[in-house]
């Protein structure tokens, strides 16, 4: 699988694009390959259909080639508005979106209550909130209004969550 991986990940971003994620379905008989630009124009420059042909073009030829690579169906989108967010660089081009994320294992929050000052541990494992910036590989996610650092090695899962 890292092979693979390694092997679209490099066609795709010759051809200017980003491998945002690779699923592999059914067996391995459906790949599914996400991508996105990697220097858009601004915010609007996103991926079109004419992007998903180039590089589904590009990738059956490649594969057609790699005959230890047996697929029935090959799947070239862009990530969504919803994307996946896997990486430092993800994180940063995004500053200021709203995220979702889920944690591999949970972090011990302190909460005092401000009437009786008791205070109360809880177990928390996501989080909804802004991307605030990434430092020393923590994410600075802002949920209702406190800054929390979540390291970037514990997040299972994280996803922009975009407000319509």
């Amino acid at each position: 699988m890292q092979d693979l991986h390694t092997l679209i990940e490099t066609s795709v971003t010759q051809l200017g694009y980003e491998l945002v994620d690779l699923e592999v379905s059914n067996r391995g008989k459906l790949l599914r390959v996400f991508i996105d630009k990697l220097n858009p124009v601004d915010a609007k420059d996103s991926v079109n259909i004419d992007d998903c042909s180039l590089v589904s073009n590009q990738l059956g030829n490649l594969l057609a080639v790699e005959n230890d690579i047996d697929y029935d169906r090959l799947e070239v989108s862009s990530p969504g508005m919803d994307r996946v967010l896997k990486n430092e660089a993800n994180f940063m081009r995004f500053i200021g979106e709203r995220a979702t994320v889920k944690l591999r294992v949970p972090v011990i929050e302190l909460l005092v209550n401000a009437k009786d000052k008791k205070e109360e541990k809880i177990s928390k494992k996501n989080y909804l909130g802004l991307i605030r910036g990434v430092e020393s590989s923590q994410l600075l996610l802002e949920c209702d209004g406190i800054v929390h650092r979540i390291a970037i090695s514990n997040i299972e899962k994280s996803r922009l969550s975009p407000v319509f």
